[in-house]
């Protein structure tokens, strides 16, 4: 694991991008497909916004996914992450093709196999993801996260801490309103990925961050399982890297 501390949450946004940039380059030569996951939510803002402001890259060779998206919210919603990636990125790049999780089809296990199906024609080379406050990773909460998960996507209920962290980002006006599930690709299904590229900026990431790379690997802070990966990058902002040992900012 290669953990990396920028001044502020652009300069880390902008070189996860430049790492992200380089890996997309260099795939496209030796493919005509490059498939990426791509993150939600606040602390992916500045990676998104780098990543599409740089020119010429091979988005027209990008096949994309998420991990995420809530059950019964449609995509309109001003929390649906397929409305946050229209928004923040397919509508600002060429990209050759989005896949979409719909969470609020009425048939979501033909929604979770078709969605298996298409990450496994692709084969994502390049994952994006972010770390939650309490651990987790895509929607893997601790009650949920299974390192041995036989399933590559799952239905999940989103704790508590998970829920709060929502409502305290801004994307719900209350916490009734954020919902109670969520579709998610599975720790497993991330870890297969070759590289993986971590933004985790903002001082509401302290302490996760510090747990992270400290604790025991267990499911208790599902995110320490990344350090078990062969090729991970975590990239934190002065805030976010407070609670370490050595923060020396790039």
């Amino acid at each position: 694991m290669k953990v990396e501390v920028y001044p502020t949450a652009q300069a880390a946004g902008e070189a996860a991008a430049k790492e992200v940039a380089a890996a997309m380059r260099e795939l496209a030569l030796e493919s005509d497909r490059v498939g990426i996951i791509f993150a939600t939510g606040a602390s992916q803002l500045e990676t998104l916004h780098a990543l599409t402001s740089i020119p010429d890259l091979p988005w027209k060779k990008v096949h994309g996914f998420h991990m995420d998206e809530y059950i019964g919210i449609d995509a309109n919603h001003p929390a649906s992450f397929r409305r946050y990636l229209r928004e923040n990125l397919t509508s600002r790049v060429p990209i050759a093709r989005f896949h979409e999780i719909d969470g609020s089809a009425p048939d979501l296990e033909e929604v979770r196999r078709d969605y298996i199906e298409k990450l496994d024609e692709v084969n994502p080379q390049i994952c994006l993801l972010g770390i939650g406050e309490n651990g987790h990773l895509a929607f893997n909460d601790p009650d949920e996260a299974d390192f041995d998960d036989p399933e590559a996507m799952k239905v999940v209920t989103l704790d508590r801490a998970c829920r709060e962290q929502q409502l305290a980002e801004g994307w719900f006006p209350s916490f009734d309103h954020v919902p109670q599930q969520a579709l998610t690709l599975t720790i497993p299904t991330l870890l297969r990925v070759p590289k993986l590229i971590a933004s985790v900026p903002g001082k509401r990431k302290a302490t996760v961050v510090r747990r992270t790379l400290s604790e025991p690997i267990s499911v208790s802070c599902p995110a320490t399982v990344l350090r078990s990966h062969m090729d991970v990058t975590i990239y934190l902002d002065q805030e976010s890297s407070s609670g370490l040992d050595r923060a020396s900012p790039h």
